[in-house]
């Protein structure tokens, strides 16, 4: 699977989970504030969570760099290092080689470019001075997407429940 389909599901799950529930008291009580802010501070605390202390960044960052060591491998570059950009952790690949090894531009683009198509990578460079979206900021964004599609949810829902509701059988 996706190194980043692995690292993002659960966020999602959360966020949706989280926005369903979150939307469903509210509207049932008519008052939407506290429960939609409850729930979506829920959703980006589990995002927080499963980011560090359970310890998905670890497993997404080995995986990528793991995938990265075998791709320089079949391109014969043993000599050519890549790893995430760190400080915070994003999804960026930093491409670092000896300075006895003589590479023209076109082997550096190349390197650069079949790198950064490497599953979780959203790109590949030899600076380490761009360090991209940090990876804990792109899965509170994906649990917050997750929240609102829950929330959308639990509307339709209760557009279903009002909707039936007027109906005396």
């Amino acid at each position: 699977m996706n190194p980043l389909w692995d690292y993002v599901w659960p966020v999602l799950s959360a966020g949706l989970l989280a926005g369903a529930v979150g939307g469903i008291v509210g509207f049932r009580r008519k008052r939407l504030a506290l429960p939609l802010i409850v729930a979506a501070l829920l959703a980006l605390g589990a995002a927080a969570v499963w980011h560090g202390p359970l310890g998905a960044a670890g497993r997404f960052s080995s995986l990528v760099e793991r995938d990265s060591r075998d791709a320089l491998k079949d391109l014969e570059m043993t000599r050519v290092t890549a790893a995430l950009h760190r400080g915070p952790l994003s999804r960026r690949l930093i491409l670092t080689r000896p300075a006895d090894l003589a590479l023209d531009d076109f082997q550096t683009n190349e390197i650069a470019r079949l790198m950064g198509q490497i599953p979780g990578v959203s790109g590949a460079t030899w600076a380490n001075t761009d360090s991209g979206l940090p990876l804990v900021v792109e899965g509170a964004l994906v649990a917050l997407g997750g929240f609102l599609v829950g929330l959308f949810l639990a509307y339709l829902l209760e557009l279903h429940r009002r909707y039936n509701a007027q109906w005396k059988w």
